[in-house]
């Protein structure tokens, strides 16, 4: 009779699994809580809100090797990850986060990459940034938010305070060395993709040699506008 049973009951439905870059939770009632849990979602506004619309208004050679590093930086993260093993803290089980590993935490990898990528540009004037305050302001700008978000991950308790810190390290070591890869090797190459097929259909370009873009697309947007108004 039981097995009877057993065959007519319907099947358990799959286990649901979240995507952990998105799946954020916090202690209802917890203001801080609240708080860092939006911060731990910085890489998907970077990645969504920055270097989508970036690509689409921009076509900056600078911005899609930012990109690809990123995108590099994640997929190393991952076959880390699944390499190591390392369980998450033991919250976990609270979060519905204990079907990934921990170590080392993506988020932190992320964030980390971007700030000191976007450091390197900006002290180097590779940013379009023409004055030393302004480029100063824009290579410390990214540091407050990846500390929040190593931070955050430990607080929300999705990662242990090692698994956080091995995620900024590694990220500092990609971004550093993928910055010195694209302005070392890559960078003789951008004059070509400029000039290739794709490049000239998708308006792909490289502004990081002018050392004012804001004043140069200024004074090209006037000029244009007064050859228009005594044509």
């Amino acid at each position: 009779m039981s097995e009877a049973f057993e065959e007519m009951a319907p099947p358990m439905p799959p286990a649901l699994k979240a995507i952990t870059l998105t799946h954020v939770r916090y202690r209802r009632g917890d203001p801080l809580g609240l708080f860092l849990a939006w911060v731990s979602l910085v890489p998907v506004f970077i990645s969504l809100g920055g270097f989508v619309s970036h690509f689409l208004f921009r076509r900056e050679i600078q911005g899609l090797c930012f990109t690809l590093g990123l995108l590099i930086s994640q997929f190393l993260n991952e076959l880390v990850k699944s390499s190591v093993q390392q369980s998450r803290p033991d919250t976990c089980a609270l979060l519905e986060a204990c079907d990934s590993h921990g170590w080392p935490s993506s988020h932190s990898q992320y964030t980390f990459f971007f700030a000191i990528y976007l450091t390197l540009l900006s002290l180097k004037g590779s940013a379009g940034v023409p004055h030393g305050a302004s480029r100063f302001v824009l290579a410390v700008l990214p540091w407050p938010l990846a500390v929040l978000t190593m931070y955050s991950r430990v607080y929300l308790g999705y990662h242990t305070v090692a698994q956080v810190f091995a995620g900024a390290t590694l990220g500092l070591v990609l971004g550093a060395g993928w910055y010195w890869v694209v302005h070392n090797i890559l960078v003789e190459y951008f004059p070509a993709i400029e000039e290739s097929a794709i490049g000239k259909w998708l308006y792909i370009k490289d502004t990081s040699h002018i050392p004012n873009v804001l004043k140069f697309e200024y004074d090209n947007a006037r000029a244009a506008r007064k050859k228009v108004a005594t044509d």
